[in-house]
């Protein structure tokens, strides 16, 4: 996977939230690390195409061939503290719809899935019931096994606890070889294992 800003920036109103970025991913891990505030989810979303920039543009090709923007979310999965579950759903029943759309790594059950992530005991109990530590925990199970060449995490381990934090770890390891990587972050232990970092900060 391979994704190019070139000149890429996004404002709302007058205000620029990032400008004049030239920059290149590609496989492997990458901290996008900045200021409260100071627009990393933004980028994020422009990267995952979710909202266009501005100006200039992301070009994404894959094996050496261009994805068109609006066909990205095909190569791509999300784990973000905004992003929202279907509650009405059991953890099952939610991996089992995610499957019908966004097919997971060959060989993974949702047992095993919700194994992994310490939500065996409430595989059948309605996700509203959850909480907010074992709902990150199902959106980073819903990443990561998803069978994607992008990986996009913003601030991955928000409401989790010491055993939560300990999971994501072994996600990390086990599950992003081959992948491109982004993690919003400035929290190290989050961010420890990228290889790259890109500062907001340095495209005001």
């Amino acid at each position: 996977m391979r994704i190019e800003l070139q000149q890429a920036g996004k404002r709302y109103n007058r205000d620029w939230i990032f400008k004049h970025l030239d920059y290149v991913f590609t496989t492997g891990s990458y901290a996008i690390t900045g200021n409260n505030g100071s627009g990393k989810s933004t980028l994020l979303q422009t990267i995952a195409g979710y909202i266009a920039p501005s100006k200039g543009s992301v070009i994404y090709s894959f094996q050496d061939k261009e994805i068109a923007p609006e066909n990205i979310f095909n190569y791509l999965s999300l784990a973000t503290p905004y992003l929202d579950l279907i509650e009405e759903m059991t953890s099952l029943e939610l991996i089992h719809f995610q499957s019908t759309f966004k097919p997971y790594k060959a060989g993974i059950t949702a047992e095993e899935m919700l194994e992994t992530c310490g939500l065996t005991a409430a595989s059948n109990k309605q996700i509203r019931y959850f909480s907010s530590g074992m709902k990150q925990r199902l959106k980073l199970a819903l990443a990561f096994f998803a069978d994607t060449s992008l990986l996009l995490l913003d601030e991955p381990c928000t409401n989790l606890d010491k055993a939560g934090i300990d999971i994501y770890l072994r996600l990390i390891n086990q599950h992003c070889n081959n992948r491109l990587v982004l993690v919003c972050s400035n929290d190290e232990q989050e961010i420890s294992f990228c290889n790259y970092r890109l500062s907001i900060m340095d495209y005001k």
